[in-house]
């Protein structure tokens, strides 16, 4: 009888000949969390494809052992009634449905005749929130109700809810607060006491040093290694992801920074869904040629809503005042901002930064179609030198530039959306989470890009939840609360805990509290 509850042996994948997984091994025990680490593209999330059998048995190569017995499953049906359950980075809930409906959606509790025993789904739903600490949830009221934490604790008890001996996390903490994420660790805590084992997919690497118990990391899809938690530390697991030392995340060069381009006054933005409630609260700042600004706060501050506006495409109602070299301009739409210079990466890619059904390419140059347009016909040619000159630079791992964008690793899809906005050349880049869901390799990528873009005079505002990366790479940064301006400091010798007084108090208390110049 073997020691694993799961074994993937020599596991095999390739897509029109390109090799995705080329001899995978992957060993878990009951009760173990398996850290599976790699850049984007490396392959992960193909190999839990394959594992959950979202790629049936007969497309792929290898052998998977389940319980000491052979798994070749058709369907992500079979895998769920063996015990191995997925949680998407993109949570699958729907909306309206309650809680309750949501937890029990293909597994309901029935009475005679085929009526749904809403009563038993209700107690049975209320006893698993209570056991993933959220006692007070109301199962019945529709999911939408609930944040982004504990939507995906829903998740959670979604997937337990099916018996699941095997819980697949992927990127589960990347739209969650620094409190959600410390129940969410405490709660896989749990469930690996209670035997259940899991895969823990994260590029933030402090987390999976946390929770997990062995790593196991791909690179190109080839494994590279697999090694207690307790034999490595944080800098090594980068070291084997991205086959290179990294030694200062942050590469800043130095750059000037010049006279004011950018003037955006009384930024006010009222809540699409109750007009009466301000979002962003009468906010002022400027911005300077060739200066990083980054602007940070807790989740909710009006951050993304305020670059928003900028970029002309805040969905509520808003007034501002907006001035490009001292001359008002109009950014009422992004087609007018972006014909001012003004372009913009946004927070949620898979929304508004891809077109899913076109290739890579094609999303690459959609704002810049008429550069490549003569007499009324696209240039082919000139199009695809452009954009393999764009894939090069920035390094972005696809088989083709005419592949559909959705084939590509999250990480992979963020360089295209950035290489999408610096095709019109702007002046004024605006940077919405840029580095969510992207590997430690590609964030210092990013990064890199970021100061040469400075270097070469471009003004940049970068919005980011994470304080070490607003602290790593700005020159000023803004701190917003609430919908308030609650601080803007020069990057010298600012510290996090210094960040995080400001927006949780009015200005000028954080001023006084610190002795900081603002």
């Amino acid at each position: 009888m073997s020691d694993f509850l799961l074994e993937m042996r020599n596991i095999r994948k390739s897509f029109s000949g390109v090799k995705a997984l080329d001899g995978i091994d992957l060993h878990i025990r009951a009760g173990e969390c398996v850290g599976l680490c790699g850049e984007n593209g490396a392959g992960k999330s193909t190999l839990m494809k394959v594992l959950s059998a979202v790629y049936p048995h007969g497309t792929w190569e290898g052998e998977i052992r389940w319980q000491g017995q052979p798994l070749q499953a058709q369907s992500i049906k079979e895998t769920e009634a063996a015990g191995i359950v997925i949680i998407h980075q993109e949570l699958m809930l729907v909306p309206e449905l309650s809680v309750t409906e949501n937890i029990f959606l293909g597994n309901e509790i029935t009475l005679p005749g085929g009526r749904l025993n809403y009563s038993a789904m209700h107690q049975q739903a209320q006893k698993m929130m209570a056991e993933l600490n959220m006692p007070d949830i109301n199962v019945a009221l529709p999911v939408h109700h609930y944040g982004g934490g504990q939507q995906q604790l829903v998740e959670i008890a979604k997937a337990l809810n099916k018996n699941a001996r095997l819980l697949i996390l992927d990127e589960p903490s990347s739209s969650l607060t620094t409190s959600e994420i410390r129940v969410l660790l405490d709660i896989i805590k749990g469930l690996k006491a209670k035997g259940v084992a899991c895969v823990y997919i994260s590029h933030k690497l402090d987390e999976v040093a946390e929770i997990c118990d062995t790593i196991t990391v791909i690179r190109d899809g080839v494994h590279v290694a697999t090694q207690p938690m307790a034999s490595l530390d944080v800098e090594r697991i980068i070291a084997m992801m991205v086959g290179r030392e990294i030694g200062d995340l942050y590469p800043r060069e130095p750059h000037d920074i010049g006279e004011v381009v950018l003037e955006a006054s009384h930024i006010t933005c009222f809540d699409p869904t109750n007009p009466a409630r301000r979002k962003v609260k009468d906010v002022s700042f400027n911005l300077r040629r060739g200066e990083i600004l980054g602007i940070a706060g807790l989740v909710g501050a009006g951050r993304t809503e305020l670059v928003s506006t900028l970029f002309g495409a805040y969905p509520g109602k808003y007034s501002c005042s907006v001035k490009l070299r001292g001359k008002p301009v109009d950014v009422s739409s992004p087609i007018k901002a972006i014909r001012h210079g003004i372009c913009m990466v946004p927070e949620d890619r898979k929304h508004h930064g891809i077109v899913p059904q076109f290739g890579v390419g094609w999303n690459m140059t959609l704002p810049v179609l008429d550069r490549y347009s003569h007499a009324g016909r696209i240039d082919k040619g000139e199009e695809l030198q452009s954009v393999m000159a764009e894939i090069g630079r920035l390094k972005i791992k696809t088989s083709s530039p005419h592949l559909p964008i959705t084939g590509l690793s999250g990480g992979n899809q963020q360089k295209v959306v950035l290489a999408k906005m610096l095709h019109p050349k702007p002046d004024i880049l605006i940077l919405d989470e840029p580095t969510r869901g992207v590997d430690v390799g590609a964030k210092f990528e990013i990064y890199k890009l970021m100061f040469e873009l400075a270097k070469s005079g471009i003004s940049i505002i970068m919005v980011s939840s994470e304080l070490p990366e607003v602290l790593g790479v700005s020159d000023r940064v803004l701190v917003m609360g609430e919908g308030e301006l609650r601080g803007e400091f020069n990057n010298q010798g600012l510290t996090q805990e210094q960040v995080l007084a400001a927006a949780l108090t009015p200005l000028a208390s954080v001023a006084a509290e610190h002795g900081v110049t603002v």
